[in-house]
């Protein structure tokens, strides 16, 4: 199922990006970014880049929850996940994130 993009100015007035899953989830969060164009690049290249397996991080965190990130071709953190109690968890997420990615709307909440 298609997700949405939704992309906000942030408290710093930086623009950011979440994927949210069909089920209105979110799934994947940007970094900030200082304009729109560049974020919007940024949706674009999760687009691309969720549709490649090796461009995904899976790692757990020293309390024992796993979060995922994904990565562009040059090795640049595109998005960063939630936290998931399993490994199992973790890895259904980039999933999610591939597949809700790929035909996903665009919410923009600056306009």
């Amino acid at each position: 199922m298609a997700g949405k993009f939704e992309i906000y100015k942030d408290k710093a007035g930086e623009f950011r990006f979440r994927l949210k899953a069909g089920n209105g989830q979110n799934i994947l969060g940007s970094e900030g970014y200082a304009k729109k164009p560049s974020c919007m690049n940024g949706v674009e290249s999760v687009k691309k880049n969720s549709q490649n397996p090796d461009r995904f991080e899976c790692h757990q965190t020293p309390s024992g929850k796993w979060t995922f990130r994904l990565k562009a071709t040059n090795g640049q953190v595109i998005g960063t996940s939630q936290t998931y109690s399993s490994e199992s968890g973790c890895r259904n997420g980039m999933k999610s994130v591939a597949t809700s990615s790929a035909g996903a709307t665009i919410d923009d909440q600056t306009a």
